[in-house]
This record gives C-alpha cells, structure tokens and sequence, in this order.
C-alpha cells in the first residue's frame, strides 16, 4: 500500500542515526544551557499568517477542525516558541529555548528533504546584542564538531547591509521591491545568474542594476579580504560583522566567513544572518539563522529581541553517511551467542543480568546454530560466546568483532563489572 507524496517510513537504521543526532544536540544544548520545550504540534493558521503572510497556506497542512476553527500542523519550531515566549510576560530575559522534532510542509520533495521531517531549534529572547547573535552561531559550530563531521562552513551576513546596498543601486524604499531583489539574491546559490537576470527582467527589473546586486551578492570571504575587494566604509552595518567576527574569534570559532549571498528566504529577518554548509556535500544548507525582532513585534512585544537558528536533522544525516559516520548504535552493543541449546537459558539469563548493568545487549530468542548467531552479531563490538567447557569453569569468552581476537574472562567479574571487562 502507498503513502502520501513526500511521506516515508523511517526504518530502523535511518531512526538509529536521528537518535544519533539528537542526543549531540541534547549534550550541546545543556552546555550552552538552553532550557528544553516542544511547541504545539497544532497552530491557528491566523498566527502563521502574522508570521508569514497569507501565501503561506500554499506551503503548509492546513485544515478546518470540528470547532470550525483553521488550523495547521507546524512546519517550523520558531513560530512556536515565540508565540510562548512573547506571552510570558514575567519571563526572566534573556531566555534560552530548544527543541527537536517533526515538522510538516507541503513543498516539492527532494533529496534530504521530505514533507515530514525532523528539525533541531536554538532560539535567544531578549535585548539584541551581538553576543546573542555570535552565541547562536558559537552552539551551531559545537554541535557540528560534536557530531563528528568535517569541512563544515557558516556563512555570515548582515540583512541590513544588503537591504540598503539593494536601496542604493534601485534607488528605492520600497519593501516590495528590496524583497523580491533579496530573492533574487537568494536564489543565486541554487541558479545560474543569467537565468535570474532573464526572470526579473520580465518582471521589469533592471538588467544592469540586478546583476551589479547579483555580483555584489558573490563577494565573501574574512573581514580583511572583503575590505581589500570593496569599500566597505560604504557599507551599513560593516562594524556590526566586525564585531560578530571579533565575538567568534575568542570563541575559538574559526570555520566562519563573510557571504553577501546570504540573506535568507523569510522577509522577517532583521539582523546578522547565517547559513551552514558542508563543504563536502552539494545538499544545502544544512542549518539556517539569525536575527527576527521584527516578529516579537509582530506578535506585540516591542521590548523584545530574538535571534536563533534551526537545521534539518535528515539532511545532517545524509552528511554523517557521507563522510563514513555510520554504525553509530553499535560502539557499545554487545550480543551473547550460545554454542548449542543446553547453553540457551544461561545465555539470556546472562543478557539479562548485563542489561540491568546498562549494557545494551541482544540475545537470540529462536535457538539459531551458532554460525547464524555470529552473522547476526557481526555489527556488534563485542560477542560474549557461552560455552559448556567455559561455562562449567565460571568462564566466558569475549570476542573482538573488529580484530577477531579473544579472550577468557571469569563469569562473575564480567557480571560484577561488565564495563571493565569489555573495555567499554
């Protein structure tokens, strides 16, 4: 039987690997002490549109209830935990949220991204600062280094700086105007420059306007080499990167850069934004982020400031496969095999036992030979083999699955401390 477009069984394997992920966000998050929520699953389509804009019901699962109200499943965590933020009006400030789930959006499927998919969450509330923004980008570098993985980039930029070079080439304050040229800028990571000039041209854009913005939009690299390619002293909020960059900089945060391509899709951003790349991968971004204060005013709080990111978790599983992180249930999993049917019992009675001791361990119920035992375990660190010669001495043998080698250990000081025992 079929599902729906874009939705998919998570099987086993691919849930091991989001588990995976979540417990480095989870040990990230509590370094950084960031105070763990989960937004409703179920928001009023009437506060997406105050984020949003009326459009957004053609990206969303949105639906009439029995109480005739709409509503929609969430298809991101930001909305949700400012909605809750902004109505705690005797919240200590700053606060720190995260969280990490399931979200649901009606887009085009593609590679690393379905129409349900899991998503991790870091957001600050409270009065704008630079160090704010720089803490955001300092827990995204961490978590990424936690994971394990390489040759990861973020990308900074200033919305601000952007928005008033676009004002200055189009000679124009028009917020619709400086958006749909931000798109267009967005768009330039994903199309060819020609492409983009043709299709605002037929909007009735400036060719040569759109492509000195486009080619400004490709400057990036560290704060010296920029001002060694432009003036930046013509540039808004310069000073405001420098100091992000100074920030990161004693924060030992050092795979960052300057991109004036990076303004991101979503018109609320207000501040420094940033998106995060694996270099060795053409996925995408992987993480994206920055400063919103103009949605906590939206949502009516104009002493408020909020700066945060949020990255997909399939698409950083995709670069965990990539770049060889797998197997990653297995550094502690052992399984206990039995030489023949007389050795069964005691070898589920010893599973048993390991398993009260916090040792992940299987055990095969159905009585396999031992043959068929071993394949099963061969995924495993260690196998702990039960056999009668062994067993009538008070002794196992534990095997090495990564260089075969083994060893004799008495039975009641592997129960005792089974952690020593297997080198854990």
């Amino acid at each position: 039987m079929d599902l729906p477009r874009g939705m998919r069984d998570i099987e086993p394997k691919e849930s091991v690997a989001i588990e995976y992920v979540r417990q480095k966000f989870t040990e990230t998050a509590n370094l950084f002490g960031f105070q763990f929520m989960e937004p409703s699953t179920i928001e009023l389509v009437s506060v997406i549109e105050a984020k949003s804009g009326p459009s957004i019901k053609n990206e969303i699962y949105y639906f009439t209830d029995k109480g005739d109200r709409e509503v929609a499943l969430r298809f991101d965590f930001t909305i949700g935990l400012t909605r809750y933020a902004v109505s705690q009006k005797s919240m200590r400030l700053p606060a720190k949220f995260c969280t990490f789930g399931g979200v649901w959006r009606y887009d085009e499927p593609q590679k690393g991204r379905y129409r349900f998919f899991h998503q991790w969450d870091v957001e600050i509330y409270g009065e704008a600062s630079i160090e704010s923004d720089a803490e955001i980008i300092d827990f995204t570098s961490k978590f990424f280094s936690n994971l394990g993985l390489q040759n990861i980039v973020i990308n900074v930029c200033d919305r601000g700086l952007i928005e008033s070079y676009v004002k200055n080439v189009f000679k124009t304050d028009s917020s619709d105007t400086i958006g749909d040229i931000l798109r267009a800028v967005d768009k330039i990571q994903k199309k060819r420059k020609q492409d983009i000039i043709k299709e605002y041209q037929e909007k009735g854009y400036s060719a040569s306007d759109l492509e000195l913005v486009l080619n400004f939009s490709q400057i990036k690299g560290t704060p010296q080499e920029i001002e060694n390619m432009t003036d930046t002293n013509k540039l808004k909020n310069w000073d405001k990167l420098l100091q992000l960059f100074e920030s990161l900089k004693n924060r030992g945060v050092n795979n960052v850069r300057i991109n004036f391509g990076i303004v991101r899709g979503l018109d609320y951003y207000s501040g420094v934004v940033f998106e995060v790349f694996d270099g060795s991968s053409d996925l995408g971004a992987l993480v994206g982020g920055g400063r919103y204060d103009t949605l906590t005013k939206a949502f009516g709080r104009d002493d408020m400031g909020a700066t945060g990111a949020a990255g997909g978790i399939e698409r950083i599983v995709y670069s965990l496969e990539k770049q060889g992180i797998e197997n990653l249930s297995n550094s502690e999993r052992v399984w206990v095999v039995f030489v023949n049917d007389d050795m069964k019992k005691i070898a589920i009675n010893i599973a048993s036992a390991l398993r009260l001791k916090g040792i992940p361990t299987e055990v095969d119920l159905i009585g396999k030979p031992l043959r068929k035992q071993m394949d099963m375990a061969s995924n495993s660190k260690y196998v702990i083999i039960i056999a009668p010669k062994e067993y009538s001495q008070n002794s196992v043998v534990i095997r090495n699955m990564k260089d075969g080698s083994e060893r004799q250990v008495k039975l009641d000081s592997l129960l005792d401390n089974p952690r020593s025992n297997l080198q854990f």
